[in-house]
C-alpha cells in the first residue's frame, strides 16, 4: 500500500491545523485525506501538500474506509463519533479527555508506553498536554532509578484553552496598555460564574474544581501519570496555573527516586540521551528551557536539575514543551506512526 486513508476531525481548530501541518512535515503516508468538522466549520477550504480540501460535516458514514482517524473536536464529538469510526474499522487517536481513563482504552505517549498501542480496541487516547511532557522527562528516570513521588506545579499557556483564549489575552493586553476598560469572559473556564483577567496575571485554576479541592486538570495529571506508567502506587500531586503566555507549557517538578546514590550529573547524562528530550541545563551560562524558545519544536526541554537540600533522593526539574505539538498534534501523529511501524494498521 502506498499510503493510508486518514481522517482529521476538528480540522479547522488550532490542534487540528497543527495535526495537518505535522502530517505534512513528517510526510506521513496518506493516499486519501478526509477533513471533518462541525456544521459551523464545514465548507471551509484547507490546504494540504499544495492541494485544496473542503472540510465536511463529521458523520458516522464519513469514516467508511478510513484507516486512522485523528480526533480533536471536543469530548462530546469523540463520545458520539469515535465508537462509530472504530465500528467501521478505523483506529481512532483521540485528543480529548473523554476516553483517557477508560480501562479498555490505552493512554499512550510513544516514548513511554508505545507497546500499549497493541492493546487497542479501536480507540487510543492521547493524554493531557501537561501530562505528556512530564512523563517523557520522568520515564527514563523511573526506569533506571525508580520513582516514588511526583509534585508538579504547571505554568500553562492560554492556547491550551483554545483560540478564543488567545484572542482574549491579546485584547486584554492592548486594553490595559491603552488604559481602556474590558470585561473578562472566558478564563479560567468558559461557562463558569466568574471570569478573571489573564493579561499580566496568573490564574490558579484550569478546568473546574472537584469536591476534593483539586481541579479536573490537576486530577488529569495525577491519574493519567499513574495509568501511563502502570503504577497506581506512585504518589502524584499537581497544581495547575494559567499564565499570560500564548504557547508553551512550563512545569516545576519535584521527584523522589528509589536509588539513594544518584547525582545530578547522572540525571543530566541520562536525560541528554533520552528520546524526545533536549537537555538545556547550564546554570553557569544561564541556559535553561523557556516557552518562547520551544514553540515549533516536537521535543520536551529539561533543565534546572538540582538535588533537594534536605532529601538526597529528591530532585527538582524544570520541563517545557510546545503544548500544541508534543502536547497534542505531534503526540497524536507519533501514535499514528507507531501504528504503522508496529504493523497494527495495514
Amino acid at each position: 500500500m502506498n499510503g493510508f486513508h486518514v481522517a482529521v476531525v476538528g480540522a479547522t481548530g488550532a490542534v487540528g491545523q497543527q495535526m495537518l501541518h505535522t502530517l505534512e512535515t513528517r510526510d506521513f503516508p496518506i493516499n486519501k485525506l478526509t477533513l471533518l468538522s462541525s456544521e459551523r466549520s464545514a465548507g471551509k477550504k484547507v490546504s494540504f501538500k499544495g492541494k485544496e480540501y473542503i472540510v465536511e460535516v463529521a458523520t458516522p458514514e464519513k469514516f467508511e474506509g478510513v484507516h486512522i482517524a485523528l480526533f480533536s473536536a471536543g469530548g462530546n464529538v469523540s463520545k458520539l463519533l469515535a465508537p462509530e469510526a472504530a465500528k467501521r474499522g478505523a483506529i481512532v487517536v483521540d485528543n480529548t479527555s473523554y476516553f483517557r481513563m477508560d480501562p479498555n482504552v490505552p493512554l499512550v505517549v510513544p516514548e513511554v508506553n508505545e507497546e500499549d498501542i497493541l492493546k487497542h480496541n479501536g480507540i487510543i487516547a492521547n493524554p493531557n498536554c501537561s501530562t505528556i511532557q512530564m512523563v517523557v522527562a520522568l520515564e527514563p528516570i523511573r526506569k533506571l532509578y525508580g520513582l516514588k513521588k511526583v509534585i508538579v506545579s504547571t505554568y500553562q499557556a492560554v492556547s491550551g484553552a483554545g483560540a478564543a483564549a488567545i484572542e482574549e489575552l491579546e485584547t486584554q493586553m492592548q486594553s490595559i496598555l491603552n488604559k481602556e476598560e474590558f470585561t473578562p469572559s472566558i478564563l479560567p473556564v468558559k461557562g463558569d460564574k466568574n471570569h478573571y483577567q489573564i493579561a499580566f496575571n496568573a490564574i490558579p485554576q484550569i478546568d473546574k474544581f472537584e469536591e476534593n479541592g483539586f481541579t479536573f486538570e490537576e486530577l488529569k495529571m495525577i491519574n493519567e501519570t499513574k495509568k501511563i506508567m502502570h503504577d497506581q502506587q506512585l504518589q502524584v500531586a499537581a497544581t495547575c496555573v494559567r499564565l499570560p503566555v500564548v504557547t508553551g507549557h512550563s512545569e516545576s517538578v519535584y521527584i523522589e527516586i528509589e536509588d539513594e546514590n544518584v547525582t545530578v550529573q547522572e540525571l543530566r547524562g541520562l536525560l541528554e540521551s533520552s528520546p524526545g528530550v533536549v537537555l538545556q541545563d547550564k546554570p553557569e551560562e544561564q541556559l535553561y528551557p523557556m516557552p518562547a524558545n520551544c514553540v515549533g519544536s516536537n521535543d520536551v526541554f529539561v533543565g534546572r536539575i538540582r538535588q533537594d537540600l534536605d532529601n538526597k533522593t529528591g530532585f527538582h526539574l524544570w520541563i517545557v514543551s510546545d503544548n500544541l505539538l508534543k502536547g497534542a498534534a505531534w503526540n497524536s501523529v507519533q501514535i499514528a506512526e507507531s501504528l504503522v511501524r508496529l504493523g497494527v494498521v495495514k
